[in-house]
């Protein structure tokens, strides 16, 4: 059972910033294959709130899981992690 008030952190990169307030983040993680032990890199988008329109693509921020905002954001960036050269 998840405790109350512990929301999901994630750590990925804007991909894209042509919407206004809204970013698109790929979260990457690393999955180990039952089968062959080898390790499968898998990759999500998410849509995440960006109030300030501060990130720009390439950029590394951490976001953070929140109540719907619209019908696919469901996330908010926190913080940039990392400003893309």
């Amino acid at each position: 059972m998840k405790k109350q008030g512990m929301k999901r952190q994630l750590v990925g990169t804007v991909v894209s910033n042509k919407m206004d307030k809204t970013v698109t983040v790929q979260v990457e993680r690393l999955v180990k294959h039952k089968l062959y032990k080898k390790y499968i890199r898998r990759r999500a988008k998410f849509a995440a709130h960006d109030e300030q329109n501060a990130c720009r693509e390439g950029d590394r921020v951490l976001i953070t899981e929140s109540r719907p905002l619209s019908k696919t954001k469901k996330w908010r960036v926190s913080s940039i992690v990392e400003q893309a050269v």
